[in-house]
């Protein structure tokens, strides 16, 4: 029995969601299951009727691709399903219920995000949180599989410290806040590198780069781009902290690399980043999930106070250089995450052993 995996061909950064469906599509195939990714072109969930008229037909197709049985499941991105309602709910009438994978809620499809998760086969959730809002907002029961991470060497560090922050530049990644953070405190030793893409939106891109000029951060705060392979091992190895403030995180898989490396990770309060930062830590530093309140300048002030006692206390320093590196032995590989998936579609092998 084998897996057929839509993913949104729109998105095209290293985004958390492309990561764990690669992942998984390598995990599957590696546990001896036929997978075939199709990459389902639009701008979802926005796509308009010819893209979703697409879907429909991938949906409700009876042959196979190539290497796949008859009996193979379909698994749709949460981005694509819940911008394609009626085509989920055309497929399941005709006998082709597929099976959505929500990395994140959608709230601003709220509706058809309810049509999608309730007529899908059911529902895989990549975090907790994800999951709890699938029963809290649609009373639908949805599995959990959490993302994996890789091993990595021990992170050397820098002298002065580097911080690291990884994500697209985008407005809810808060890039923005962490520059406005990190001026105020001028006067404290450190660097600081954004690792993302810079073209999913240009203009909050332009926002961060004007922020550093004109705090006179050229120097001390450096945008990278997307990095991957050797460029990026290099910046996870000179880094002695990891930052995602995101407004928004279902789960936050760059707290999982950051551990991984043995880098503590300062995450914001009350999002998915604190269960991330849990799984492996077993329980969270005080300090290190940030109450940020609402408004920029009381964001920006609690940020700096938090970045602002670790850069100034060697004591926490070291305390939270430990944690991360006692974390490195708890974190789940991507081998489990796929296990896991696997049990929940009923495909493979691995079954029978689990049974």
């Amino acid at each position: 029995m084998g897996v057929r995996l839509l993913v949104p061909g729109n998105i095209r950064h290293n985004s958390g969601g492309n990561v764990y469906n690669a992942r998984l599509a390598e995990g599957l195939q590696s546990l001896g299951i036929s997978v075939e990714v199709l990459a389902v072109g639009g701008d979802w969930p926005d796509a308009g009727i010819t893209e979703r008229r697409r879907l429909g037909t991938l949906l409700e197709e009876g042959e196979p691709a190539p290497g796949l049985t008859s009996a193979a499941v379909t698994v749709v991105d949460g981005l694509i399903a819940c911008g394609a309602p009626d085509e989920l709910e055309a497929a399941a009438a005709a006998g082709h219920a597929a099976w959505v994978l929500l990395h994140m809620p959608f709230p601003g499809h709220a509706e058809g995000e309810r049509r999608a998760m309730q007529a899908a086969a059911g529902v895989i959730c990549t975090s907790a949180s994800a999951a709890d809002h699938v029963r809290k907002r649609h009373g639908i029961t949805a599995n959990v599989a959490l993302p994996g991470t890789d091993t990595a060497p021990v992170a050397a560090g820098s002298d002065p410290v580097h911080i690291i922050s990884v994500a697209a530049l985008l407005p809810n990644k808060s890039q923005l806040l962490l520059v406005e953070a990190l001026a105020k405190l001028h006067d404290l030793e450190w660097t600081a590198s954004l690792v993302g893409t810079d073209d999913a939106d240009s203009a909050y891109a332009a926002e961060v780069r004007t922020a550093i000029s004109s705090h006179g951060l050229d120097g001390r705060i450096r945008l990278t781009g997307q990095l991957a392979g050797q460029a990026l091992a290099a910046e996870w190895h000179r880094s002695d902290l990891s930052v995602l403030v995101s407004r928004a995180e279902a789960f936050g898989l760059v707290v999982l690399e950051s551990l991984a490396c043995g880098i503590p990770v300062i995450v914001r309060a009350g999002t998915g980043a604190v269960d991330a930062l849990a799984i492996g830590a077993g329980t969270v530093l005080p300090g290190a999930a940030v109450d940020l309140p609402g408004g920029e300048s009381g964001e920006a002030e609690a940020l700096a106070a938090a970045l602002g006692r670790w850069l100034s206390d060697p004591v926490e320093r070291s305390e939270w250089r430990a944690a991360a590196l006692a974390a490195r032995d708890h974190l789940p590989g991507w081998e489990s995450a796929a296990r896991k998936v696997a049990g929940i579609l009923g495909v493979g092998p691995q079954v029978r052993h689990q049974a």
